[in-house]
């Protein structure tokens, strides 16, 4: 069973974490997601009272907890959602990614002759150098977001701390072309890890902020977050047969 409440007090990733981590100590609480407008659901395997609750956060007075209203969404709320365009809600992302593609296009031209090997390791070593670089600006709002979905971010925490240098690390010997089978190979496994993640976040139809770009910007988890995590488990994969 799952039940909504409304958490006061959440001002940063770090209240989500903090939150989460303090509601899922709570015998009988299987699951819990918190955001940072302060709504919280929580899955119970069996009944928990909401005084329960609200003692697990005793020790941090500044999040107070209750039962959320049930309040039907409003019509001017609706037209919001709807009147959101594609490109508004994913800018970011979407100029992220053509400024790497014109980029390592680019190299190409240069070149004088275009190699799919060498524009797809440049290709990757910008996609990861980049979006590590976001998410190295709130390593911990980055973990606590990304421990919402993915599959073993949520078992352990610090598993989204070392992403980010994981990501770097990839980008870097994607750029030295340091053993391409050994470079692929942990691509391949790390991002086919991390699609998992998705698939079963879309799959469960639930609200979640995509880390993809770390707390910087709040992109909804989409069919976006998994064509980017597809396309590096392609791409290493094609490379890695290229290889072998």
């Amino acid at each position: 069973m799952t039940h909504k409440y409304q958490v006061s007090g959440i001002t940063c990733e770090g209240c989500v974490s903090k939150v989460k981590s303090l509601l899922e100590k709570i015998p009988g609480v299987t699951a819990s997601t918190v955001c940072l407008d302060g709504k919280v659901e929580v899955t119970m395997s069996h009944h928990v009272a909401t005084a329960d609750l609200q003692a697990a956060l005793r020790d941090y007075p500044k999040y107070q907890l209750v039962e959320a209203p049930h309040v039907a969404p409003t019509a001017t709320l609706a037209v919001e959602e709807v009147s959101r365009t594609f490109w508004e809600t994913y800018k970011p992302i979407l100029l992220i990614f053509s400024y790497i593609l014109g980029a390592t296009l680019l190299v190409e031209v240069a070149a004088g002759a275009f190699d799919w090997m060498r524009w797809m390791r440049h290709f990757m070593a910008g996609f990861f150098l980049v979006f590590s670089f976001f998410k190295m600006l709130d390593v911990p709002a980055f973990a606590a977001s990304y421990s919402s979905y993915d599959v073993i971010a949520r078992r352990w925490l610090g598993w989204g701390y070392v992403y980010p240098f994981i990501e770097f690390s990839l980008g870097a010997l994607f750029l030295l072309n340091f053993n391409p089978l050994v470079t692929n190979s942990l691509t391949f496994a790390i991002m086919g890890i991390s699609t998992v993640g998705v698939v079963q976040s879309l799959l469960a139809k639930r609200q979640f902020q995509c880390a993809c770009l770390g707390a910087v910007f709040n992109l909804p988890m989409s069919k976006v977050t998994l064509f980017e995590d597809v396309l590096m488990v392609a791409m290493s994969g094609a490379m890695l047969l290229m290889h072998l």
